[in-house]
């Protein structure tokens, strides 16, 4: 609520992309960040107050450019190099993704999200007057290391290919969800991916301490303790995909 959000006693999990933002890294606002609220989201930091680009560091783009084509292990447009600058772990994901896939880029949203259907049909432009027509026919059952075959047809041919069976995510454990109320109980903020945990079993830890990092969508978001007290447990570790409301880290019984 507004009232937990602007309340300093009651320590929040604020985006990092929103820290950055009262930081001053995006300008400033015409009449300046209220001025309770930025001191609770700096947690003490100072701010900038002037032009973002004036006290920017200086940056050598021939080296950038370096840096991003060895990541993606190949020459990279202007285009991509502008997506390094801005947001280098994300281009990096990207470029690996499509290391490992292909261009994937050419298959329309659905079809690269959702995958096809037994009777889909779609067509694939991967160059100016060449396309691909793709019908899937069957999905066989999926074996024990949950891949299933795959028969299609391409521009009229029959083919078969291996492939992970999304559809047995049910089959998976699910992961718990933390207990409202229990104070005992730290919750995921949001939905992403464990990127760092800085707390262990059997530490204590002070209200307003770091336990972990959430990334999801190009932004990071600190999950910080809201009491004192002692870790139990680590529910989540590093590199696991959480769900809002999940638990992923529990205190010791008062």
């Amino acid at each position: 609520t507004r009232e937990e959000v602007e309340d300093p006693a009651r320590d929040v999990a604020f985006p990092d992309s929103v820290v950055k933002m009262f930081h001053g890294d995006l300008g400033q606002p015409p009449g300046g960040w209220p001025k309770a609220l930025q001191k609770k989201i700096l947690k003490g930091a100072e701010p900038i107050t002037v032009r973002p680009g004036s006290v920017a560091p200086a940056m050598d783009l021939d080296a950038e450019r370096a840096a991003a084509e060895k990541a993606a292990q190949r020459q990279i447009s202007d285009e991509e190099f502008n997506s390094w600058l801005m947001y280098p772990k994300v281009f990096t994901d990207y470029v690996t993704h499509r290391r490992h896939n292909g261009p994937v880029h050419v298959l329309d949203t659905p079809t690269f999200f959702y995958g096809m259907k037994p009777g889909d049909e779609i067509a694939v432009e991967i160059e100016k007057g060449k396309t691909l027509v793709i019908q899937c026919l069957v999905v066989g059952e999926p074996d024990d290391e949950g891949h299933v075959k795959v028969f299609y047809e391409l521009n009229g041919q029959p083919r078969t290919a291996k492939v992970p069976y999304r559809a047995m995510a049910d089959a998976v454990p699910k992961h718990p969800k933390a207990e409202p109320g229990n104070p005992a109980h730290v919750a995921a903020p949001m939905p992403g991916m464990v990127s760092q945990v800085a707390v262990q079993a059997g530490q204590a830890v002070h209200a307003g301490d770091l336990l972990l990092v959430l990334e999801a969508m190009k932004m990071e978001t600190a999950v910080h303790a809201e009491r004192d007290g002692t870790v139990a447990e680590v529910v989540t570790g590093v590199g696991v995909q959480v769900d809002a409301k999940d638990l992923m880290l529990k205190y010791t019984a008062d």
